[in-house]
This record gives C-alpha cells, sequence and structure tokens, in this order.
C-alpha cells in the first residue's frame, strides 16, 4: 500500500462514518438530469506525504499521470487560460467559444506584480526567492483574486500554495476551498508532488512535504458506492518517481521529462457522474 493509497482510505473513512450530509439544504451542484447534487462532508481535512520518502499517487486504482503534469504546467508554467493549450479535454464544460475559463488559474499566475527588486509574475517570484531568499516566510502564490472573480468561469479551487524550506528541503502547503474526493483528490496531489520536484530541483533543493489543507472534503451521493468499494481493493506499493536531472530551467521541462517506475494500479473506475 502507498502513503497515498492509506491517506485516501482513511480520509474516505472518516468522511462515511462521520461526515456531514448536504440533505435538506439547498444545493448549487446539479447532475446532468438537474437533480441537485447532494454530498457528505468534513470540514478541515489535512494530509500530509513526505515526497523524500515516496511519491504519492494512488495505487487503488490509475491516475492518468501525464495528464496531470500536462495541466499543472498548462497553469503554473504557460500560466494558460485557453483549453487550445491542454491537451485533455478536462476543463472544456468551463471555456467559452474561444477556450478561454475567464481570469482564472494560469491567468493569475501570469499577472506581473512590482517589488523593490523589480516585476515578477506569481511563479517567477517564487523561483526567485527560492534561489535568493529560500528561508524566507513569504513564498507563496494565491489564485483567488477577489477583483476578478466574476470574470472567472470557475473560482479556484486549489487556490493558494506556501512553499518554506527547512534545512536543504522545500516544503509546501496546498489550501483548497472545496474537494470533489472521488474525482480531484488523487489528480491533485500527484500534481503538486510534481510541482514541488521540479521547483526543488530547478533551486538546489531536495524535497521534502506536501501538506494538503481542505476545506471542505466530500463525496458526493452518487459517488457514495464507487467510493466504498474502492477503499476495499487490494492496493500495491507506490511506484519509483523518475525526473529529467538535466533541466536546470523550470521553464524546461515538459511531460516527457517525467516517468513513474514500477506502477501498478487497480481497474480503471468507469462512468463516473459528473456534478456541475
Amino acid at each position: 500500500m502507498s502513503l497515498a493509497d492509506k491517506a485516501f482510505i482513511e480520509m474516505c473513512r472518516d468522511i462515511l462514518e462521520t461526515g456531514i450530509s448536504s440533505e435538506g439544504q439547498e444545493v448549487r451542484p446539479k447532475w446532468e438530469d438537474g437533480t441537485p447534487a447532494h454530498t457528505i462532508k468534513k470540514f478541515g481535512v489535512v494530509n500530509r506525504y513526505d515526497l523524500s520518502k515516496e511519491f504519492p499517487i494512488l495505487t487503488l486504482r490509475k491516475i492518468n499521470f501525464k495528464a496531470a503534469i500536462d495541466e499543472i504546467l498548462w497553469i503554473w508554467q504557460k500560466k494558460s487560460n485557453n483549453v487550445k493549450d491542454l491537451n485533455s479535454h478536462i476543463w472544456d464544460a468551463w471555456a467559452d467559444e474561444n477556450g478561454s475559463i475567464g481570469k482564472a488559474y494560469g491567468y493569475q499566475l501570469g499577472i506581473k506584480h512590482k517589488y523593490k527588486e523589480g516585476e515578477f509574475d506569481q511563479v517567477d517570484r517564487v523561483l526567485y526567492d527560492l534561489k535568493n531568499n529560500p528561508y524566507s516566510r513569504r513564498i507563496m502564490t494565491n489564485l483567488y483574486n477577489h477583483h476578478d472573480l466574476h470574470e472567472m468561469n470557475l473560482y479556484p479551487c486549489a487556490y493558494s500554495v506556501t512553499f518554506n524550506v527547512t534545512g536543504n528541503k522545500l516544503n509546501a502547503i496546498l489550501n483548497q476551498r472545496s474537494q470533489d474526493i472521488l474525482v480531484a483528490n488523487g489528480w491533485n496531489i500527484c500534481q503538486y508532488a510534481v510541482l514541488i520536484h521540479m521547483f526543488a530541483q530547478v533551486s538546489g533543493l531536495e524535497v521534502g512535504e506536501l501538506v494538503h489543507v481542505i476545506a471542505d472534503a466530500h463525496i458526493y451521493d452518487r459517488h457514495i458506492p464507487i467510493v466504498k468499494e474502492l477503499i476495499e481493493r487490494k492496493t500495491y506499493p507506490a511506484p519509483k518517481f523518475i525526473i529529467n536531472t538535466d533541466i536546470k530551467n523550470f521553464y524546461d521541462f515538459t511531460v516527457d521529462d517525467f516517468k513513474l517506475e514500477g506502477y501498478e494500479y487497480g481497474e480503471p473506475v468507469k462512468d463516473i457522474p459528473v456534478a456541475v
């Protein structure tokens, strides 16, 4: 069992056994047939992943490793808000006729801000500080720009990352206001683990912990049987994460610079209903 599997199973069991249902409340999300998409939730879930021990990827089912990296590069490296720059179709439902998701995600990371050292966007400021002032307690990004929320087709879910160097290890806290546990948890953990590996490598640091803080960790009502089956499955050891160590510039990374060696996983989960 991977450490990611262990955290996922314990979290899901806790939500299912002690979580609070939204039945009887008015909820925004709907299923495709128009039925309200209710959830069972826990508030303030915190999971920790020590990246120096193993790569945190689920083996209960396959995580599309390349697609997850492609999306994180789309946001953090390309700083794009257009689905035409993305190789998957996971954002199509929130895109307009031109492919834009509005002033969200990558758009916010690409806005330049003034500092005493000059102008930086949020990503470049992180990279600058990790190399020049690594022990600063001010290294963070934030996508939740209230000024632009009305022009975002989807408010950011994973909205803030705080980076912190302890000794020679790069740690990060990922703050998420809301998470669909079945659909997004394994995906987001994989993505931000890769991001920390990238930032650490180009900054001459080792990887430390990824701490994931979820304000509203929920399982949708129609996902409950799927989750119950999933967490009873056979698990496998975590695979070996391999990164191209020749890359020294964050903007030179491509999806082909990463691979997993010995990744075993369970059967895919098919026909997951999506609430929008």
